[in-house]
């Protein structure tokens, strides 16, 4: 029998610092003298009783965690904290319905960055902070997530991020828990330097608080409804720019610079493979949206750069409707949202490394095609690929495009058209906010979508979020049996 104490330990903690979490906007609400400062201190209530019983009721001498139970706390540690931060949005002033807010939590935890709120510009400024809080606060939990559970986890590849297996040498610090103090203090201090940027930059400082607690979680939600766009200001479109970047880099490579390598991050291939892609999608779109919409190429570069990062990394800003720009265009953002960024970032998608590992593979398949009898090795970062990182990674890439088919053939059940069912089903499960069109592209949102699309959405962007097995694995019979 597998034993829930450790589990049901560890989410009272968490509800426990999600009740702390939930005070920040409540005293914000308190300081503006609006009334959903009650809401708030009701809900961080309601979280730390629940919080404080389980980790009561269920304290071990010796906190031990197996694969499995690992696997039932990842999954439903994400589901119990969406349920309860959903409760401000639910009884707050906005007049949410449960189901939009759990839309909404599912949003913010998962830092996908869609939304069914409409009227931001006017909004409780406690709501918009919490929704902030929630994207910063996945950010920081999908790190920990990919350095420490993913690779234990065997989840997609992510075997190759195993800090136990690597030399003494490639440790930022030699023991987990300075990494993970580490990593935590590092992305304080990126969203406080981001906040002084946007701020200096024209942004009132509650704009650009909350700002930049979603640029460096690589999340989306803004306290505008039309988003970056609001502000039309190329130095804030750079500065955000720069945010998305630094969030989409892995951030044990930062610890690594900041601990005397300062040449880990250019090394790194995955690094170079981002910068790679991303900047030759920016250039072609730039220059083909430049010559056919008789734009100027700077300004071009200015709005291209801007959305083909937040695209590419999950974020989901916006500064235009690039929806409008033309069917090339409409087509390269709709791929471009399943990429992703590098592994021990905030982004989602598929990420840089796997295209790396599919690489490989054909490219050794080809090498196969023309000398049948050659041998031949895939190589990643300079190291050979072991045969279950390589499975892993394609059994990944089928459920991706797997889950992604089956959630968009079930919006569009839901009477979906096909550009609206397909882009929200690829913007759920990659974690990237907006989708295509004129119902939920950059300039709509996913309010008028019936309930039903709503919760399927919420599970794609869970099952994106937690890296497709860790999710799919608990549907399995054989995983329950002893």
């Amino acid at each position: 029998m597998i034993d829930f104490r450790p589990i049901l330990f560890i989410i009272g903690i968490l509800l426990a610092t999600l009740a702390i979490g939930m005070i920040v906007p409540a005293l914000v609400d308190l300081y503006y003298g609006h009334p959903d400062w009650r809401v708030f201190s009701a809900a961080s209530a309601v979280s730390l009783f629940i919080g404080g019983a389980l980790v009561m009721m269920n304290r071990t001498e010796k906190l031990r965690m197996t694969s499995r139970q690992a696997f039932i706390l990842t999954t439903a540690s994400w589901l119990v904290l969406t349920a309860v931060s959903a409760l401000p949005f639910a009884f707050s002033n906005m007049n949410m319905s449960y189901t939009d807010a759990f839309f909404e939590a599912m949003s913010g935890i998962s830092t996908t960055g869609s939304t069914v709120m409409v009227g931001l510009d006017t909004a409780p400024p406690g709501i918009l902070l919490w929704r902030a809080l929630l994207q910063w606060l996945g950010g920081i939990g999908i790190i920990v997530m990919a350095i420490a559970v993913m690779p234990m986890l065997r989840v997609g590849g992510m075997q190759l991020f195993r800090m136990e297996n690597s030399d003494k040498s490639d440790k930022a610090f030699p023991r987990a828990t300075q990494i993970a103090m580490g990593i935590f203090t590092l992305y304080v201090v990126f969203t406080i330097i981001w906040t002084f940027l946007l701020w200096w930059a024209g942004m009132s400082f509650f704009d650009a608080v909350a700002h930049a607690m979603t640029t460096i979680a690589t999340g989306g939600f803004s306290t505008k409804d039309a988003s970056i766009g609001y502000y039309d200001n190329p130095l804030i479109d750079v500065i955000i720019t720069l945010g998305m970047t630094t969030g989409a880099l892995p951030f044990l490579l930062y610890l690594q610079t900041l601990r005397g390598r300062p040449l880990s991050l250019f090394r790194d291939s995955q690094v170079r493979w981002f910068v790679t892609i991303a900047a030759s999608i920016i250039l072609a779109v730039a220059i083909w949206h430049s010559e056919v919409n008789n734009v100027g190429f700077w300004t071009a570069l200015r709005f291209s750069s801007f959305n083909i990062i937040s695209v590419m990394t999950g974020t989901g800003y916006a500064t235009t409707d690039y929806g409008l720009w033309g069917a090339f265009a409409v087509a390269v953002f709709f791929f471009v949202m399943f990429v992703g960024g590098c592994a021990g970032s905030t982004t989602c998608g598929v990420k840089i490394f796997r295209l790396q590992v599919l690489y490989e593979i054909a490219k050794i398949q080809l090498n196969h095609m023309l000398r049948p009898h050659g041998v031949f090795i895939a190589y990643y970062n300079g190291k050979p690929l072991t045969e279950d990182v390589t499975e892993s990674v394609l059994s990944f890439f089928f459920l991706f495009v797997f889950c992604f088919v089956v959630l968009a053939a079930g919006l569009g059940a839901m009477g979906l058209d096909f550009v609206t069912a397909i882009s929200s089903a690829g913007t759920a499960i990659a974690n990237v906010g907006p989708g295509l069109g004129p119902i939920v592209g950059p300039s709509g949102n996913f309010a008028t979508l019936p309930d039903g699309a709503k919760w399927m959405m919420s599970a794609g962007m869970l099952i994106g979020r937690l890296e497709v097995f860790t999710v799919l694995i608990l549907l399995s019979p054989d995983f329950w049996r002893d």
